[in-house]
């Protein structure tokens, strides 16, 4: 456990809003004090920038990472970009899934990055052969959050079915249980841990059937867990779901009770009013990630229509098309002003809480995400000095950051009271572009 320590911010994002001159006192993995005017002790390490709550990342596929800037070379559609996402599904083991997702995160942790929710599917061997250990490779990513120095929510996922009506084959294989019951009793075995906490996920209303849905639903309520669900991200989903149930998928996760503020829809970029209505009315969170959204050319979802309607957004780099949740934060308010050609629709304060406090509630960890006391201390510092950030001012702080800063401008992170991004370096893994790189070698060769 970390011990007591005393960091001094040259500014700080509070709950009140932009803090001058700000004395954060932590003790093992808390905040104990938040004093704004405060001078530095002699023991404080000195926090030069704007210091954040730590980032959520509310949507993780820790393998994708190894298609970027692989599937940009192609034309196509996101069923063309599944089939490369496929071919590296195919070839990892627990052990190479661990030293890549090692990898990732620590690049997440270079971002000021905390947090994460990693949806995770890939559960067997080759051929759907269950591991000795049937949750190798979800604990293979739990150990490497671990050695990278971040939380983790596991969002251990239900994948049943290769489309509505259809078995899974290829690499689908490995994604399978069976059956809800027999993926709620692997599930079950998965253990929390000081840094890592468990959830479930319903893949989509395409790989779980509605008949498959409850004992997922289920499972999750029984826990007080998250319950995550990719949802409607592409028009041929809603149209085989039309076709299957005479529903769109957001109908079918409400008859099936899949909704509520535990739950959160990932995409959710093709809806009706109705479906609107419904995730809203449930308080169900909405995770966008429109760095991937636009890389797949899903479209743009109704995000600020779903934020008034009830449902708290939240961001995530999905597949790490790029890394970056200031870029995630202000695409959710630059494609909207593209969407609608007027500016405006989201403040800069709405966004940042999207990518802090509302993203860590999603996750299971409503105790993060903001700076004050009794939180856990998770924080990142944005340095000012940069040429993106030149010319700052305290009055416009929270625009400043969203609008033009990006994962290159962060310099320290602090999780759990414990140093783990110094200057701009890990401190754990040390070389992560290394690590990335041998990663790859393994996985692509």
């Amino acid at each position: 456990m970390a011990a007591a320590r005393k960091w001094w911010a040259e500014y700080a994002w509070t709950p009140g809003g932009l803090a001058e001159r700000v004395l954060i006192e932590t003790e093992g993995e808390r905040i104990r004090a938040v004093r704004p005017g405060a001078d530095a002790p002699s023991e404080a390490e000195r926090l030069r920038g704007l210091t954040l709550p730590g980032l959520a990342n509310a949507h993780s596929h820790a393998f994708h990472r190894a298609l970027r800037g692989r599937t940009q070379a192609e034309r196509g559609t996101f069923w063309t970009w599944r089939r490369q996402m496929y071919a590296v599904a195919e070839r990892l083991t627990p052990e190479s899934y661990r030293a890549l997702a090692r990898a990732v995160y620590a690049e997440m942790a270079l971002a000021g990055i905390t947090c994460v929710g990693e949806f995770h599917y890939l559960h067997h061997a080759p051929g759907g052969v269950p591991y000795a250990d049937p949750n190798a490779m979800g604990e293979a990513l739990i150990q490497a959050a671990a050695e990278a120095g971040i939380r983790i929510t596991l969002l251990d996922t239900c994948y049943l079915a290769g489309g509505i009506g259809r078995p899974l084959e290829g690499a689908q294989l490995r994604f399978g249980d069976g059956d809800a019951e027999r993926w709620a009793a692997r599930a079950g075995g998965l253990r929390p841990a000081a840094h890592a906490r468990i959830g479930a996920a319903l893949h989509s209303v395409r790989a779980v059937p509605r008949e498959q849905m409850d004992p997922v639903v289920a499972w999750a309520a029984d826990r007080d867990a998250p319950l995550h669900v990719h949802l409607s991200e592409q028009r041929a989903e809603n149209e085989a779901c039309q076709a299957a149930y005479g529903l769109t998928p957001a109908q079918v996760l409400a008859e099936a009770g899949a909704l509520g503020p535990r739950t959160s829809v990932v995409h959710a970029t093709h809806l009706t009013e109705q479906d609107v209505e419904l995730i809203g009315a449930s308080r169900a969170y909405t995770c966008m990630c429109p760095t991937t959204e636009r890389d797949l050319a899903d479209g743009i979802g109704p995000a600020r229509t779903l934020y008034e309607a009830g449902s708290p957004v939240t961001l995530g780099s999905d597949s790490h098309a790029v890394i970056d949740l200031f870029e995630e934060a202000r695409a959710v308010e630059l494609d909207e002003r593209l969407r609608t050609e007027t500016r405006g629709h989201w403040s800069a304060a709405e966004l940042l809480h999207a990518a802090t406090a509302a993203g860590h509630a999603s996750l299971g960890w409503p105790e993060a995400g903001r700076l004050e006391p009794g939180a856990l201390a998770d924080f990142v510092t944005i340095a000012l000095d940069t040429p993106r950030l030149a010319g700052f001012r305290p009055d416009t702080a929270a625009e400043s950051v969203v609008f033009a800063a990006t994962a290159a401008d962060v310099r320290h992170v602090v999780v759990g009271g414990r140093p783990v991004v110094r200057d701009g370096a890990h401190l754990l893994v040390g070389d992560v572009a290394g690590a990335l790189e041998r990663a790859f070698a393994e996985v692509l060769a």
